[in-house]
């Protein structure tokens, strides 16, 4: 299955995609990026794209020979834009709303994955479902980033543990809590493989863990992370900390290679399960407006 931002985001467009490059909007902000997958022809002309396009990403002249995803590069400025600024969230479900800060950082990143919104509308849905009188369901997110996630399970009143081994991400995400009205959300700067092991240890258990790992990576003491090594023993850790019944679990995958149905099996053998049942997997994607599908992630969801 392929899902999609909803139509009703007006903060966000994807205006164009082809020849490795996403040409996209973020609020009066549009810029064009590398995008590795984006391997069909533009729709528009190099003309339109240097006519809509206020700022553009290049990779160094290393990483554009090697065609790496993450690596450094620099902004081109075609015309004055802010350094930073906002976006805003409004959910498909009432009281799913939220704000994030966007900014040109040194990789081609902004500070929001947008095709992620079909991840939000999922865990505040479940957040919902799992929240009563005597319940405020525990989620935890790694490798959170800028927060998105954590802003979806806080406004359906979750208590939301974030943590990332990058400390100016998790205090980007802290800006955007508090931009967003939203307060009570625990921070941690650690190692993700670091904590769920402590976490086992201490017998703590989870409603709800969102996992959204990089293919590389490193904790804050230096610790190595990489995908295909680490991500089956994370998740049989994971295993250990979410809650057997009444509870739910997203696993977000970008690197180029992985399939939904490889998810799908890496969760089912981690936390074996006999069956898929309870599990749902697919891809997440932008449209653009000439009828190409842009497939960025995909996500493995479990619901008990």
């Amino acid at each position: 299955m392929v899902e999609f931002p909803d139509k009703q985001w007006k903060d966000y467009e994807l205006l164009d995609s082809g020849c490795g490059e996403k040409l996209e909007r973020f609020g009066s902000v549009v810029m064009a990026r590398p995008e590795p997958k984006a391997l069909w022809d533009k729709s528009l002309t190099e003309a339109e794209w240097k006519r809509l396009s206020q700022v553009a990403f290049k990779l160094a002249g290393s990483a554009a020979k090697s065609g790496a995803i993450e690596d450094r590069g620099t902004w081109e400025r075609r015309k004055k834009i802010d350094d930073q600024w906002y976006i805003s969230y409004p959910g498909l479900q009432d009281g799913l709303k939220f704000r994030l800060r966007l900014g040109l950082t040194a990789f081609k990143h902004v500070g929001v994955f947008p095709e992620q919104a079909p991840n939000w509308e999922f865990i505040y849905s479940q957040v919902r479902r799992l929240a009563g009188a005597d319940n405020t369901p525990k989620v935890l997110n790694l490798f959170a980033y800028t927060g998105g996630a954590s802003l979806a399970a806080k406004a359906a009143g979750a208590d939301v543990t974030h943590l990332d081994s990058i400390k100016q991400v998790v205090t980007w995400a802290r800006g955007n809590m508090e931009a967003s009205g939203m307060d009570g959300i625990r921070w941690i700067v650690e190692d993700a493989m670091k904590f769920v092991q402590r976490e086992e240890r201490r017998g703590n258990l989870y409603d709800g863990i969102i996992l959204d790992p990089p293919a590389y990576g490193h904790g804050p003491n230096g610790e190595k992370w990489k995908l295909d090594e680490s991500l089956f023993g994370l998740l049989k850790g994971v295993a250990h900390i979410l809650k057997p019944k009444d509870s739910f679990m997203v696993l977000n995958l970008y690197s180029n290679g992985y399939s939904a149905a490889l998810g799908e099996t890496l969760v089912r053998e981690a936390f074996g399960l006999p069956v898929a049942e309870g599990l749902s997997s697919g891809e997440l994607a932008l449209p653009d407006p000439f009828g190409k599908t842009l497939p960025l992630s995909i996500y493995v969801r479990l619901v008990r």
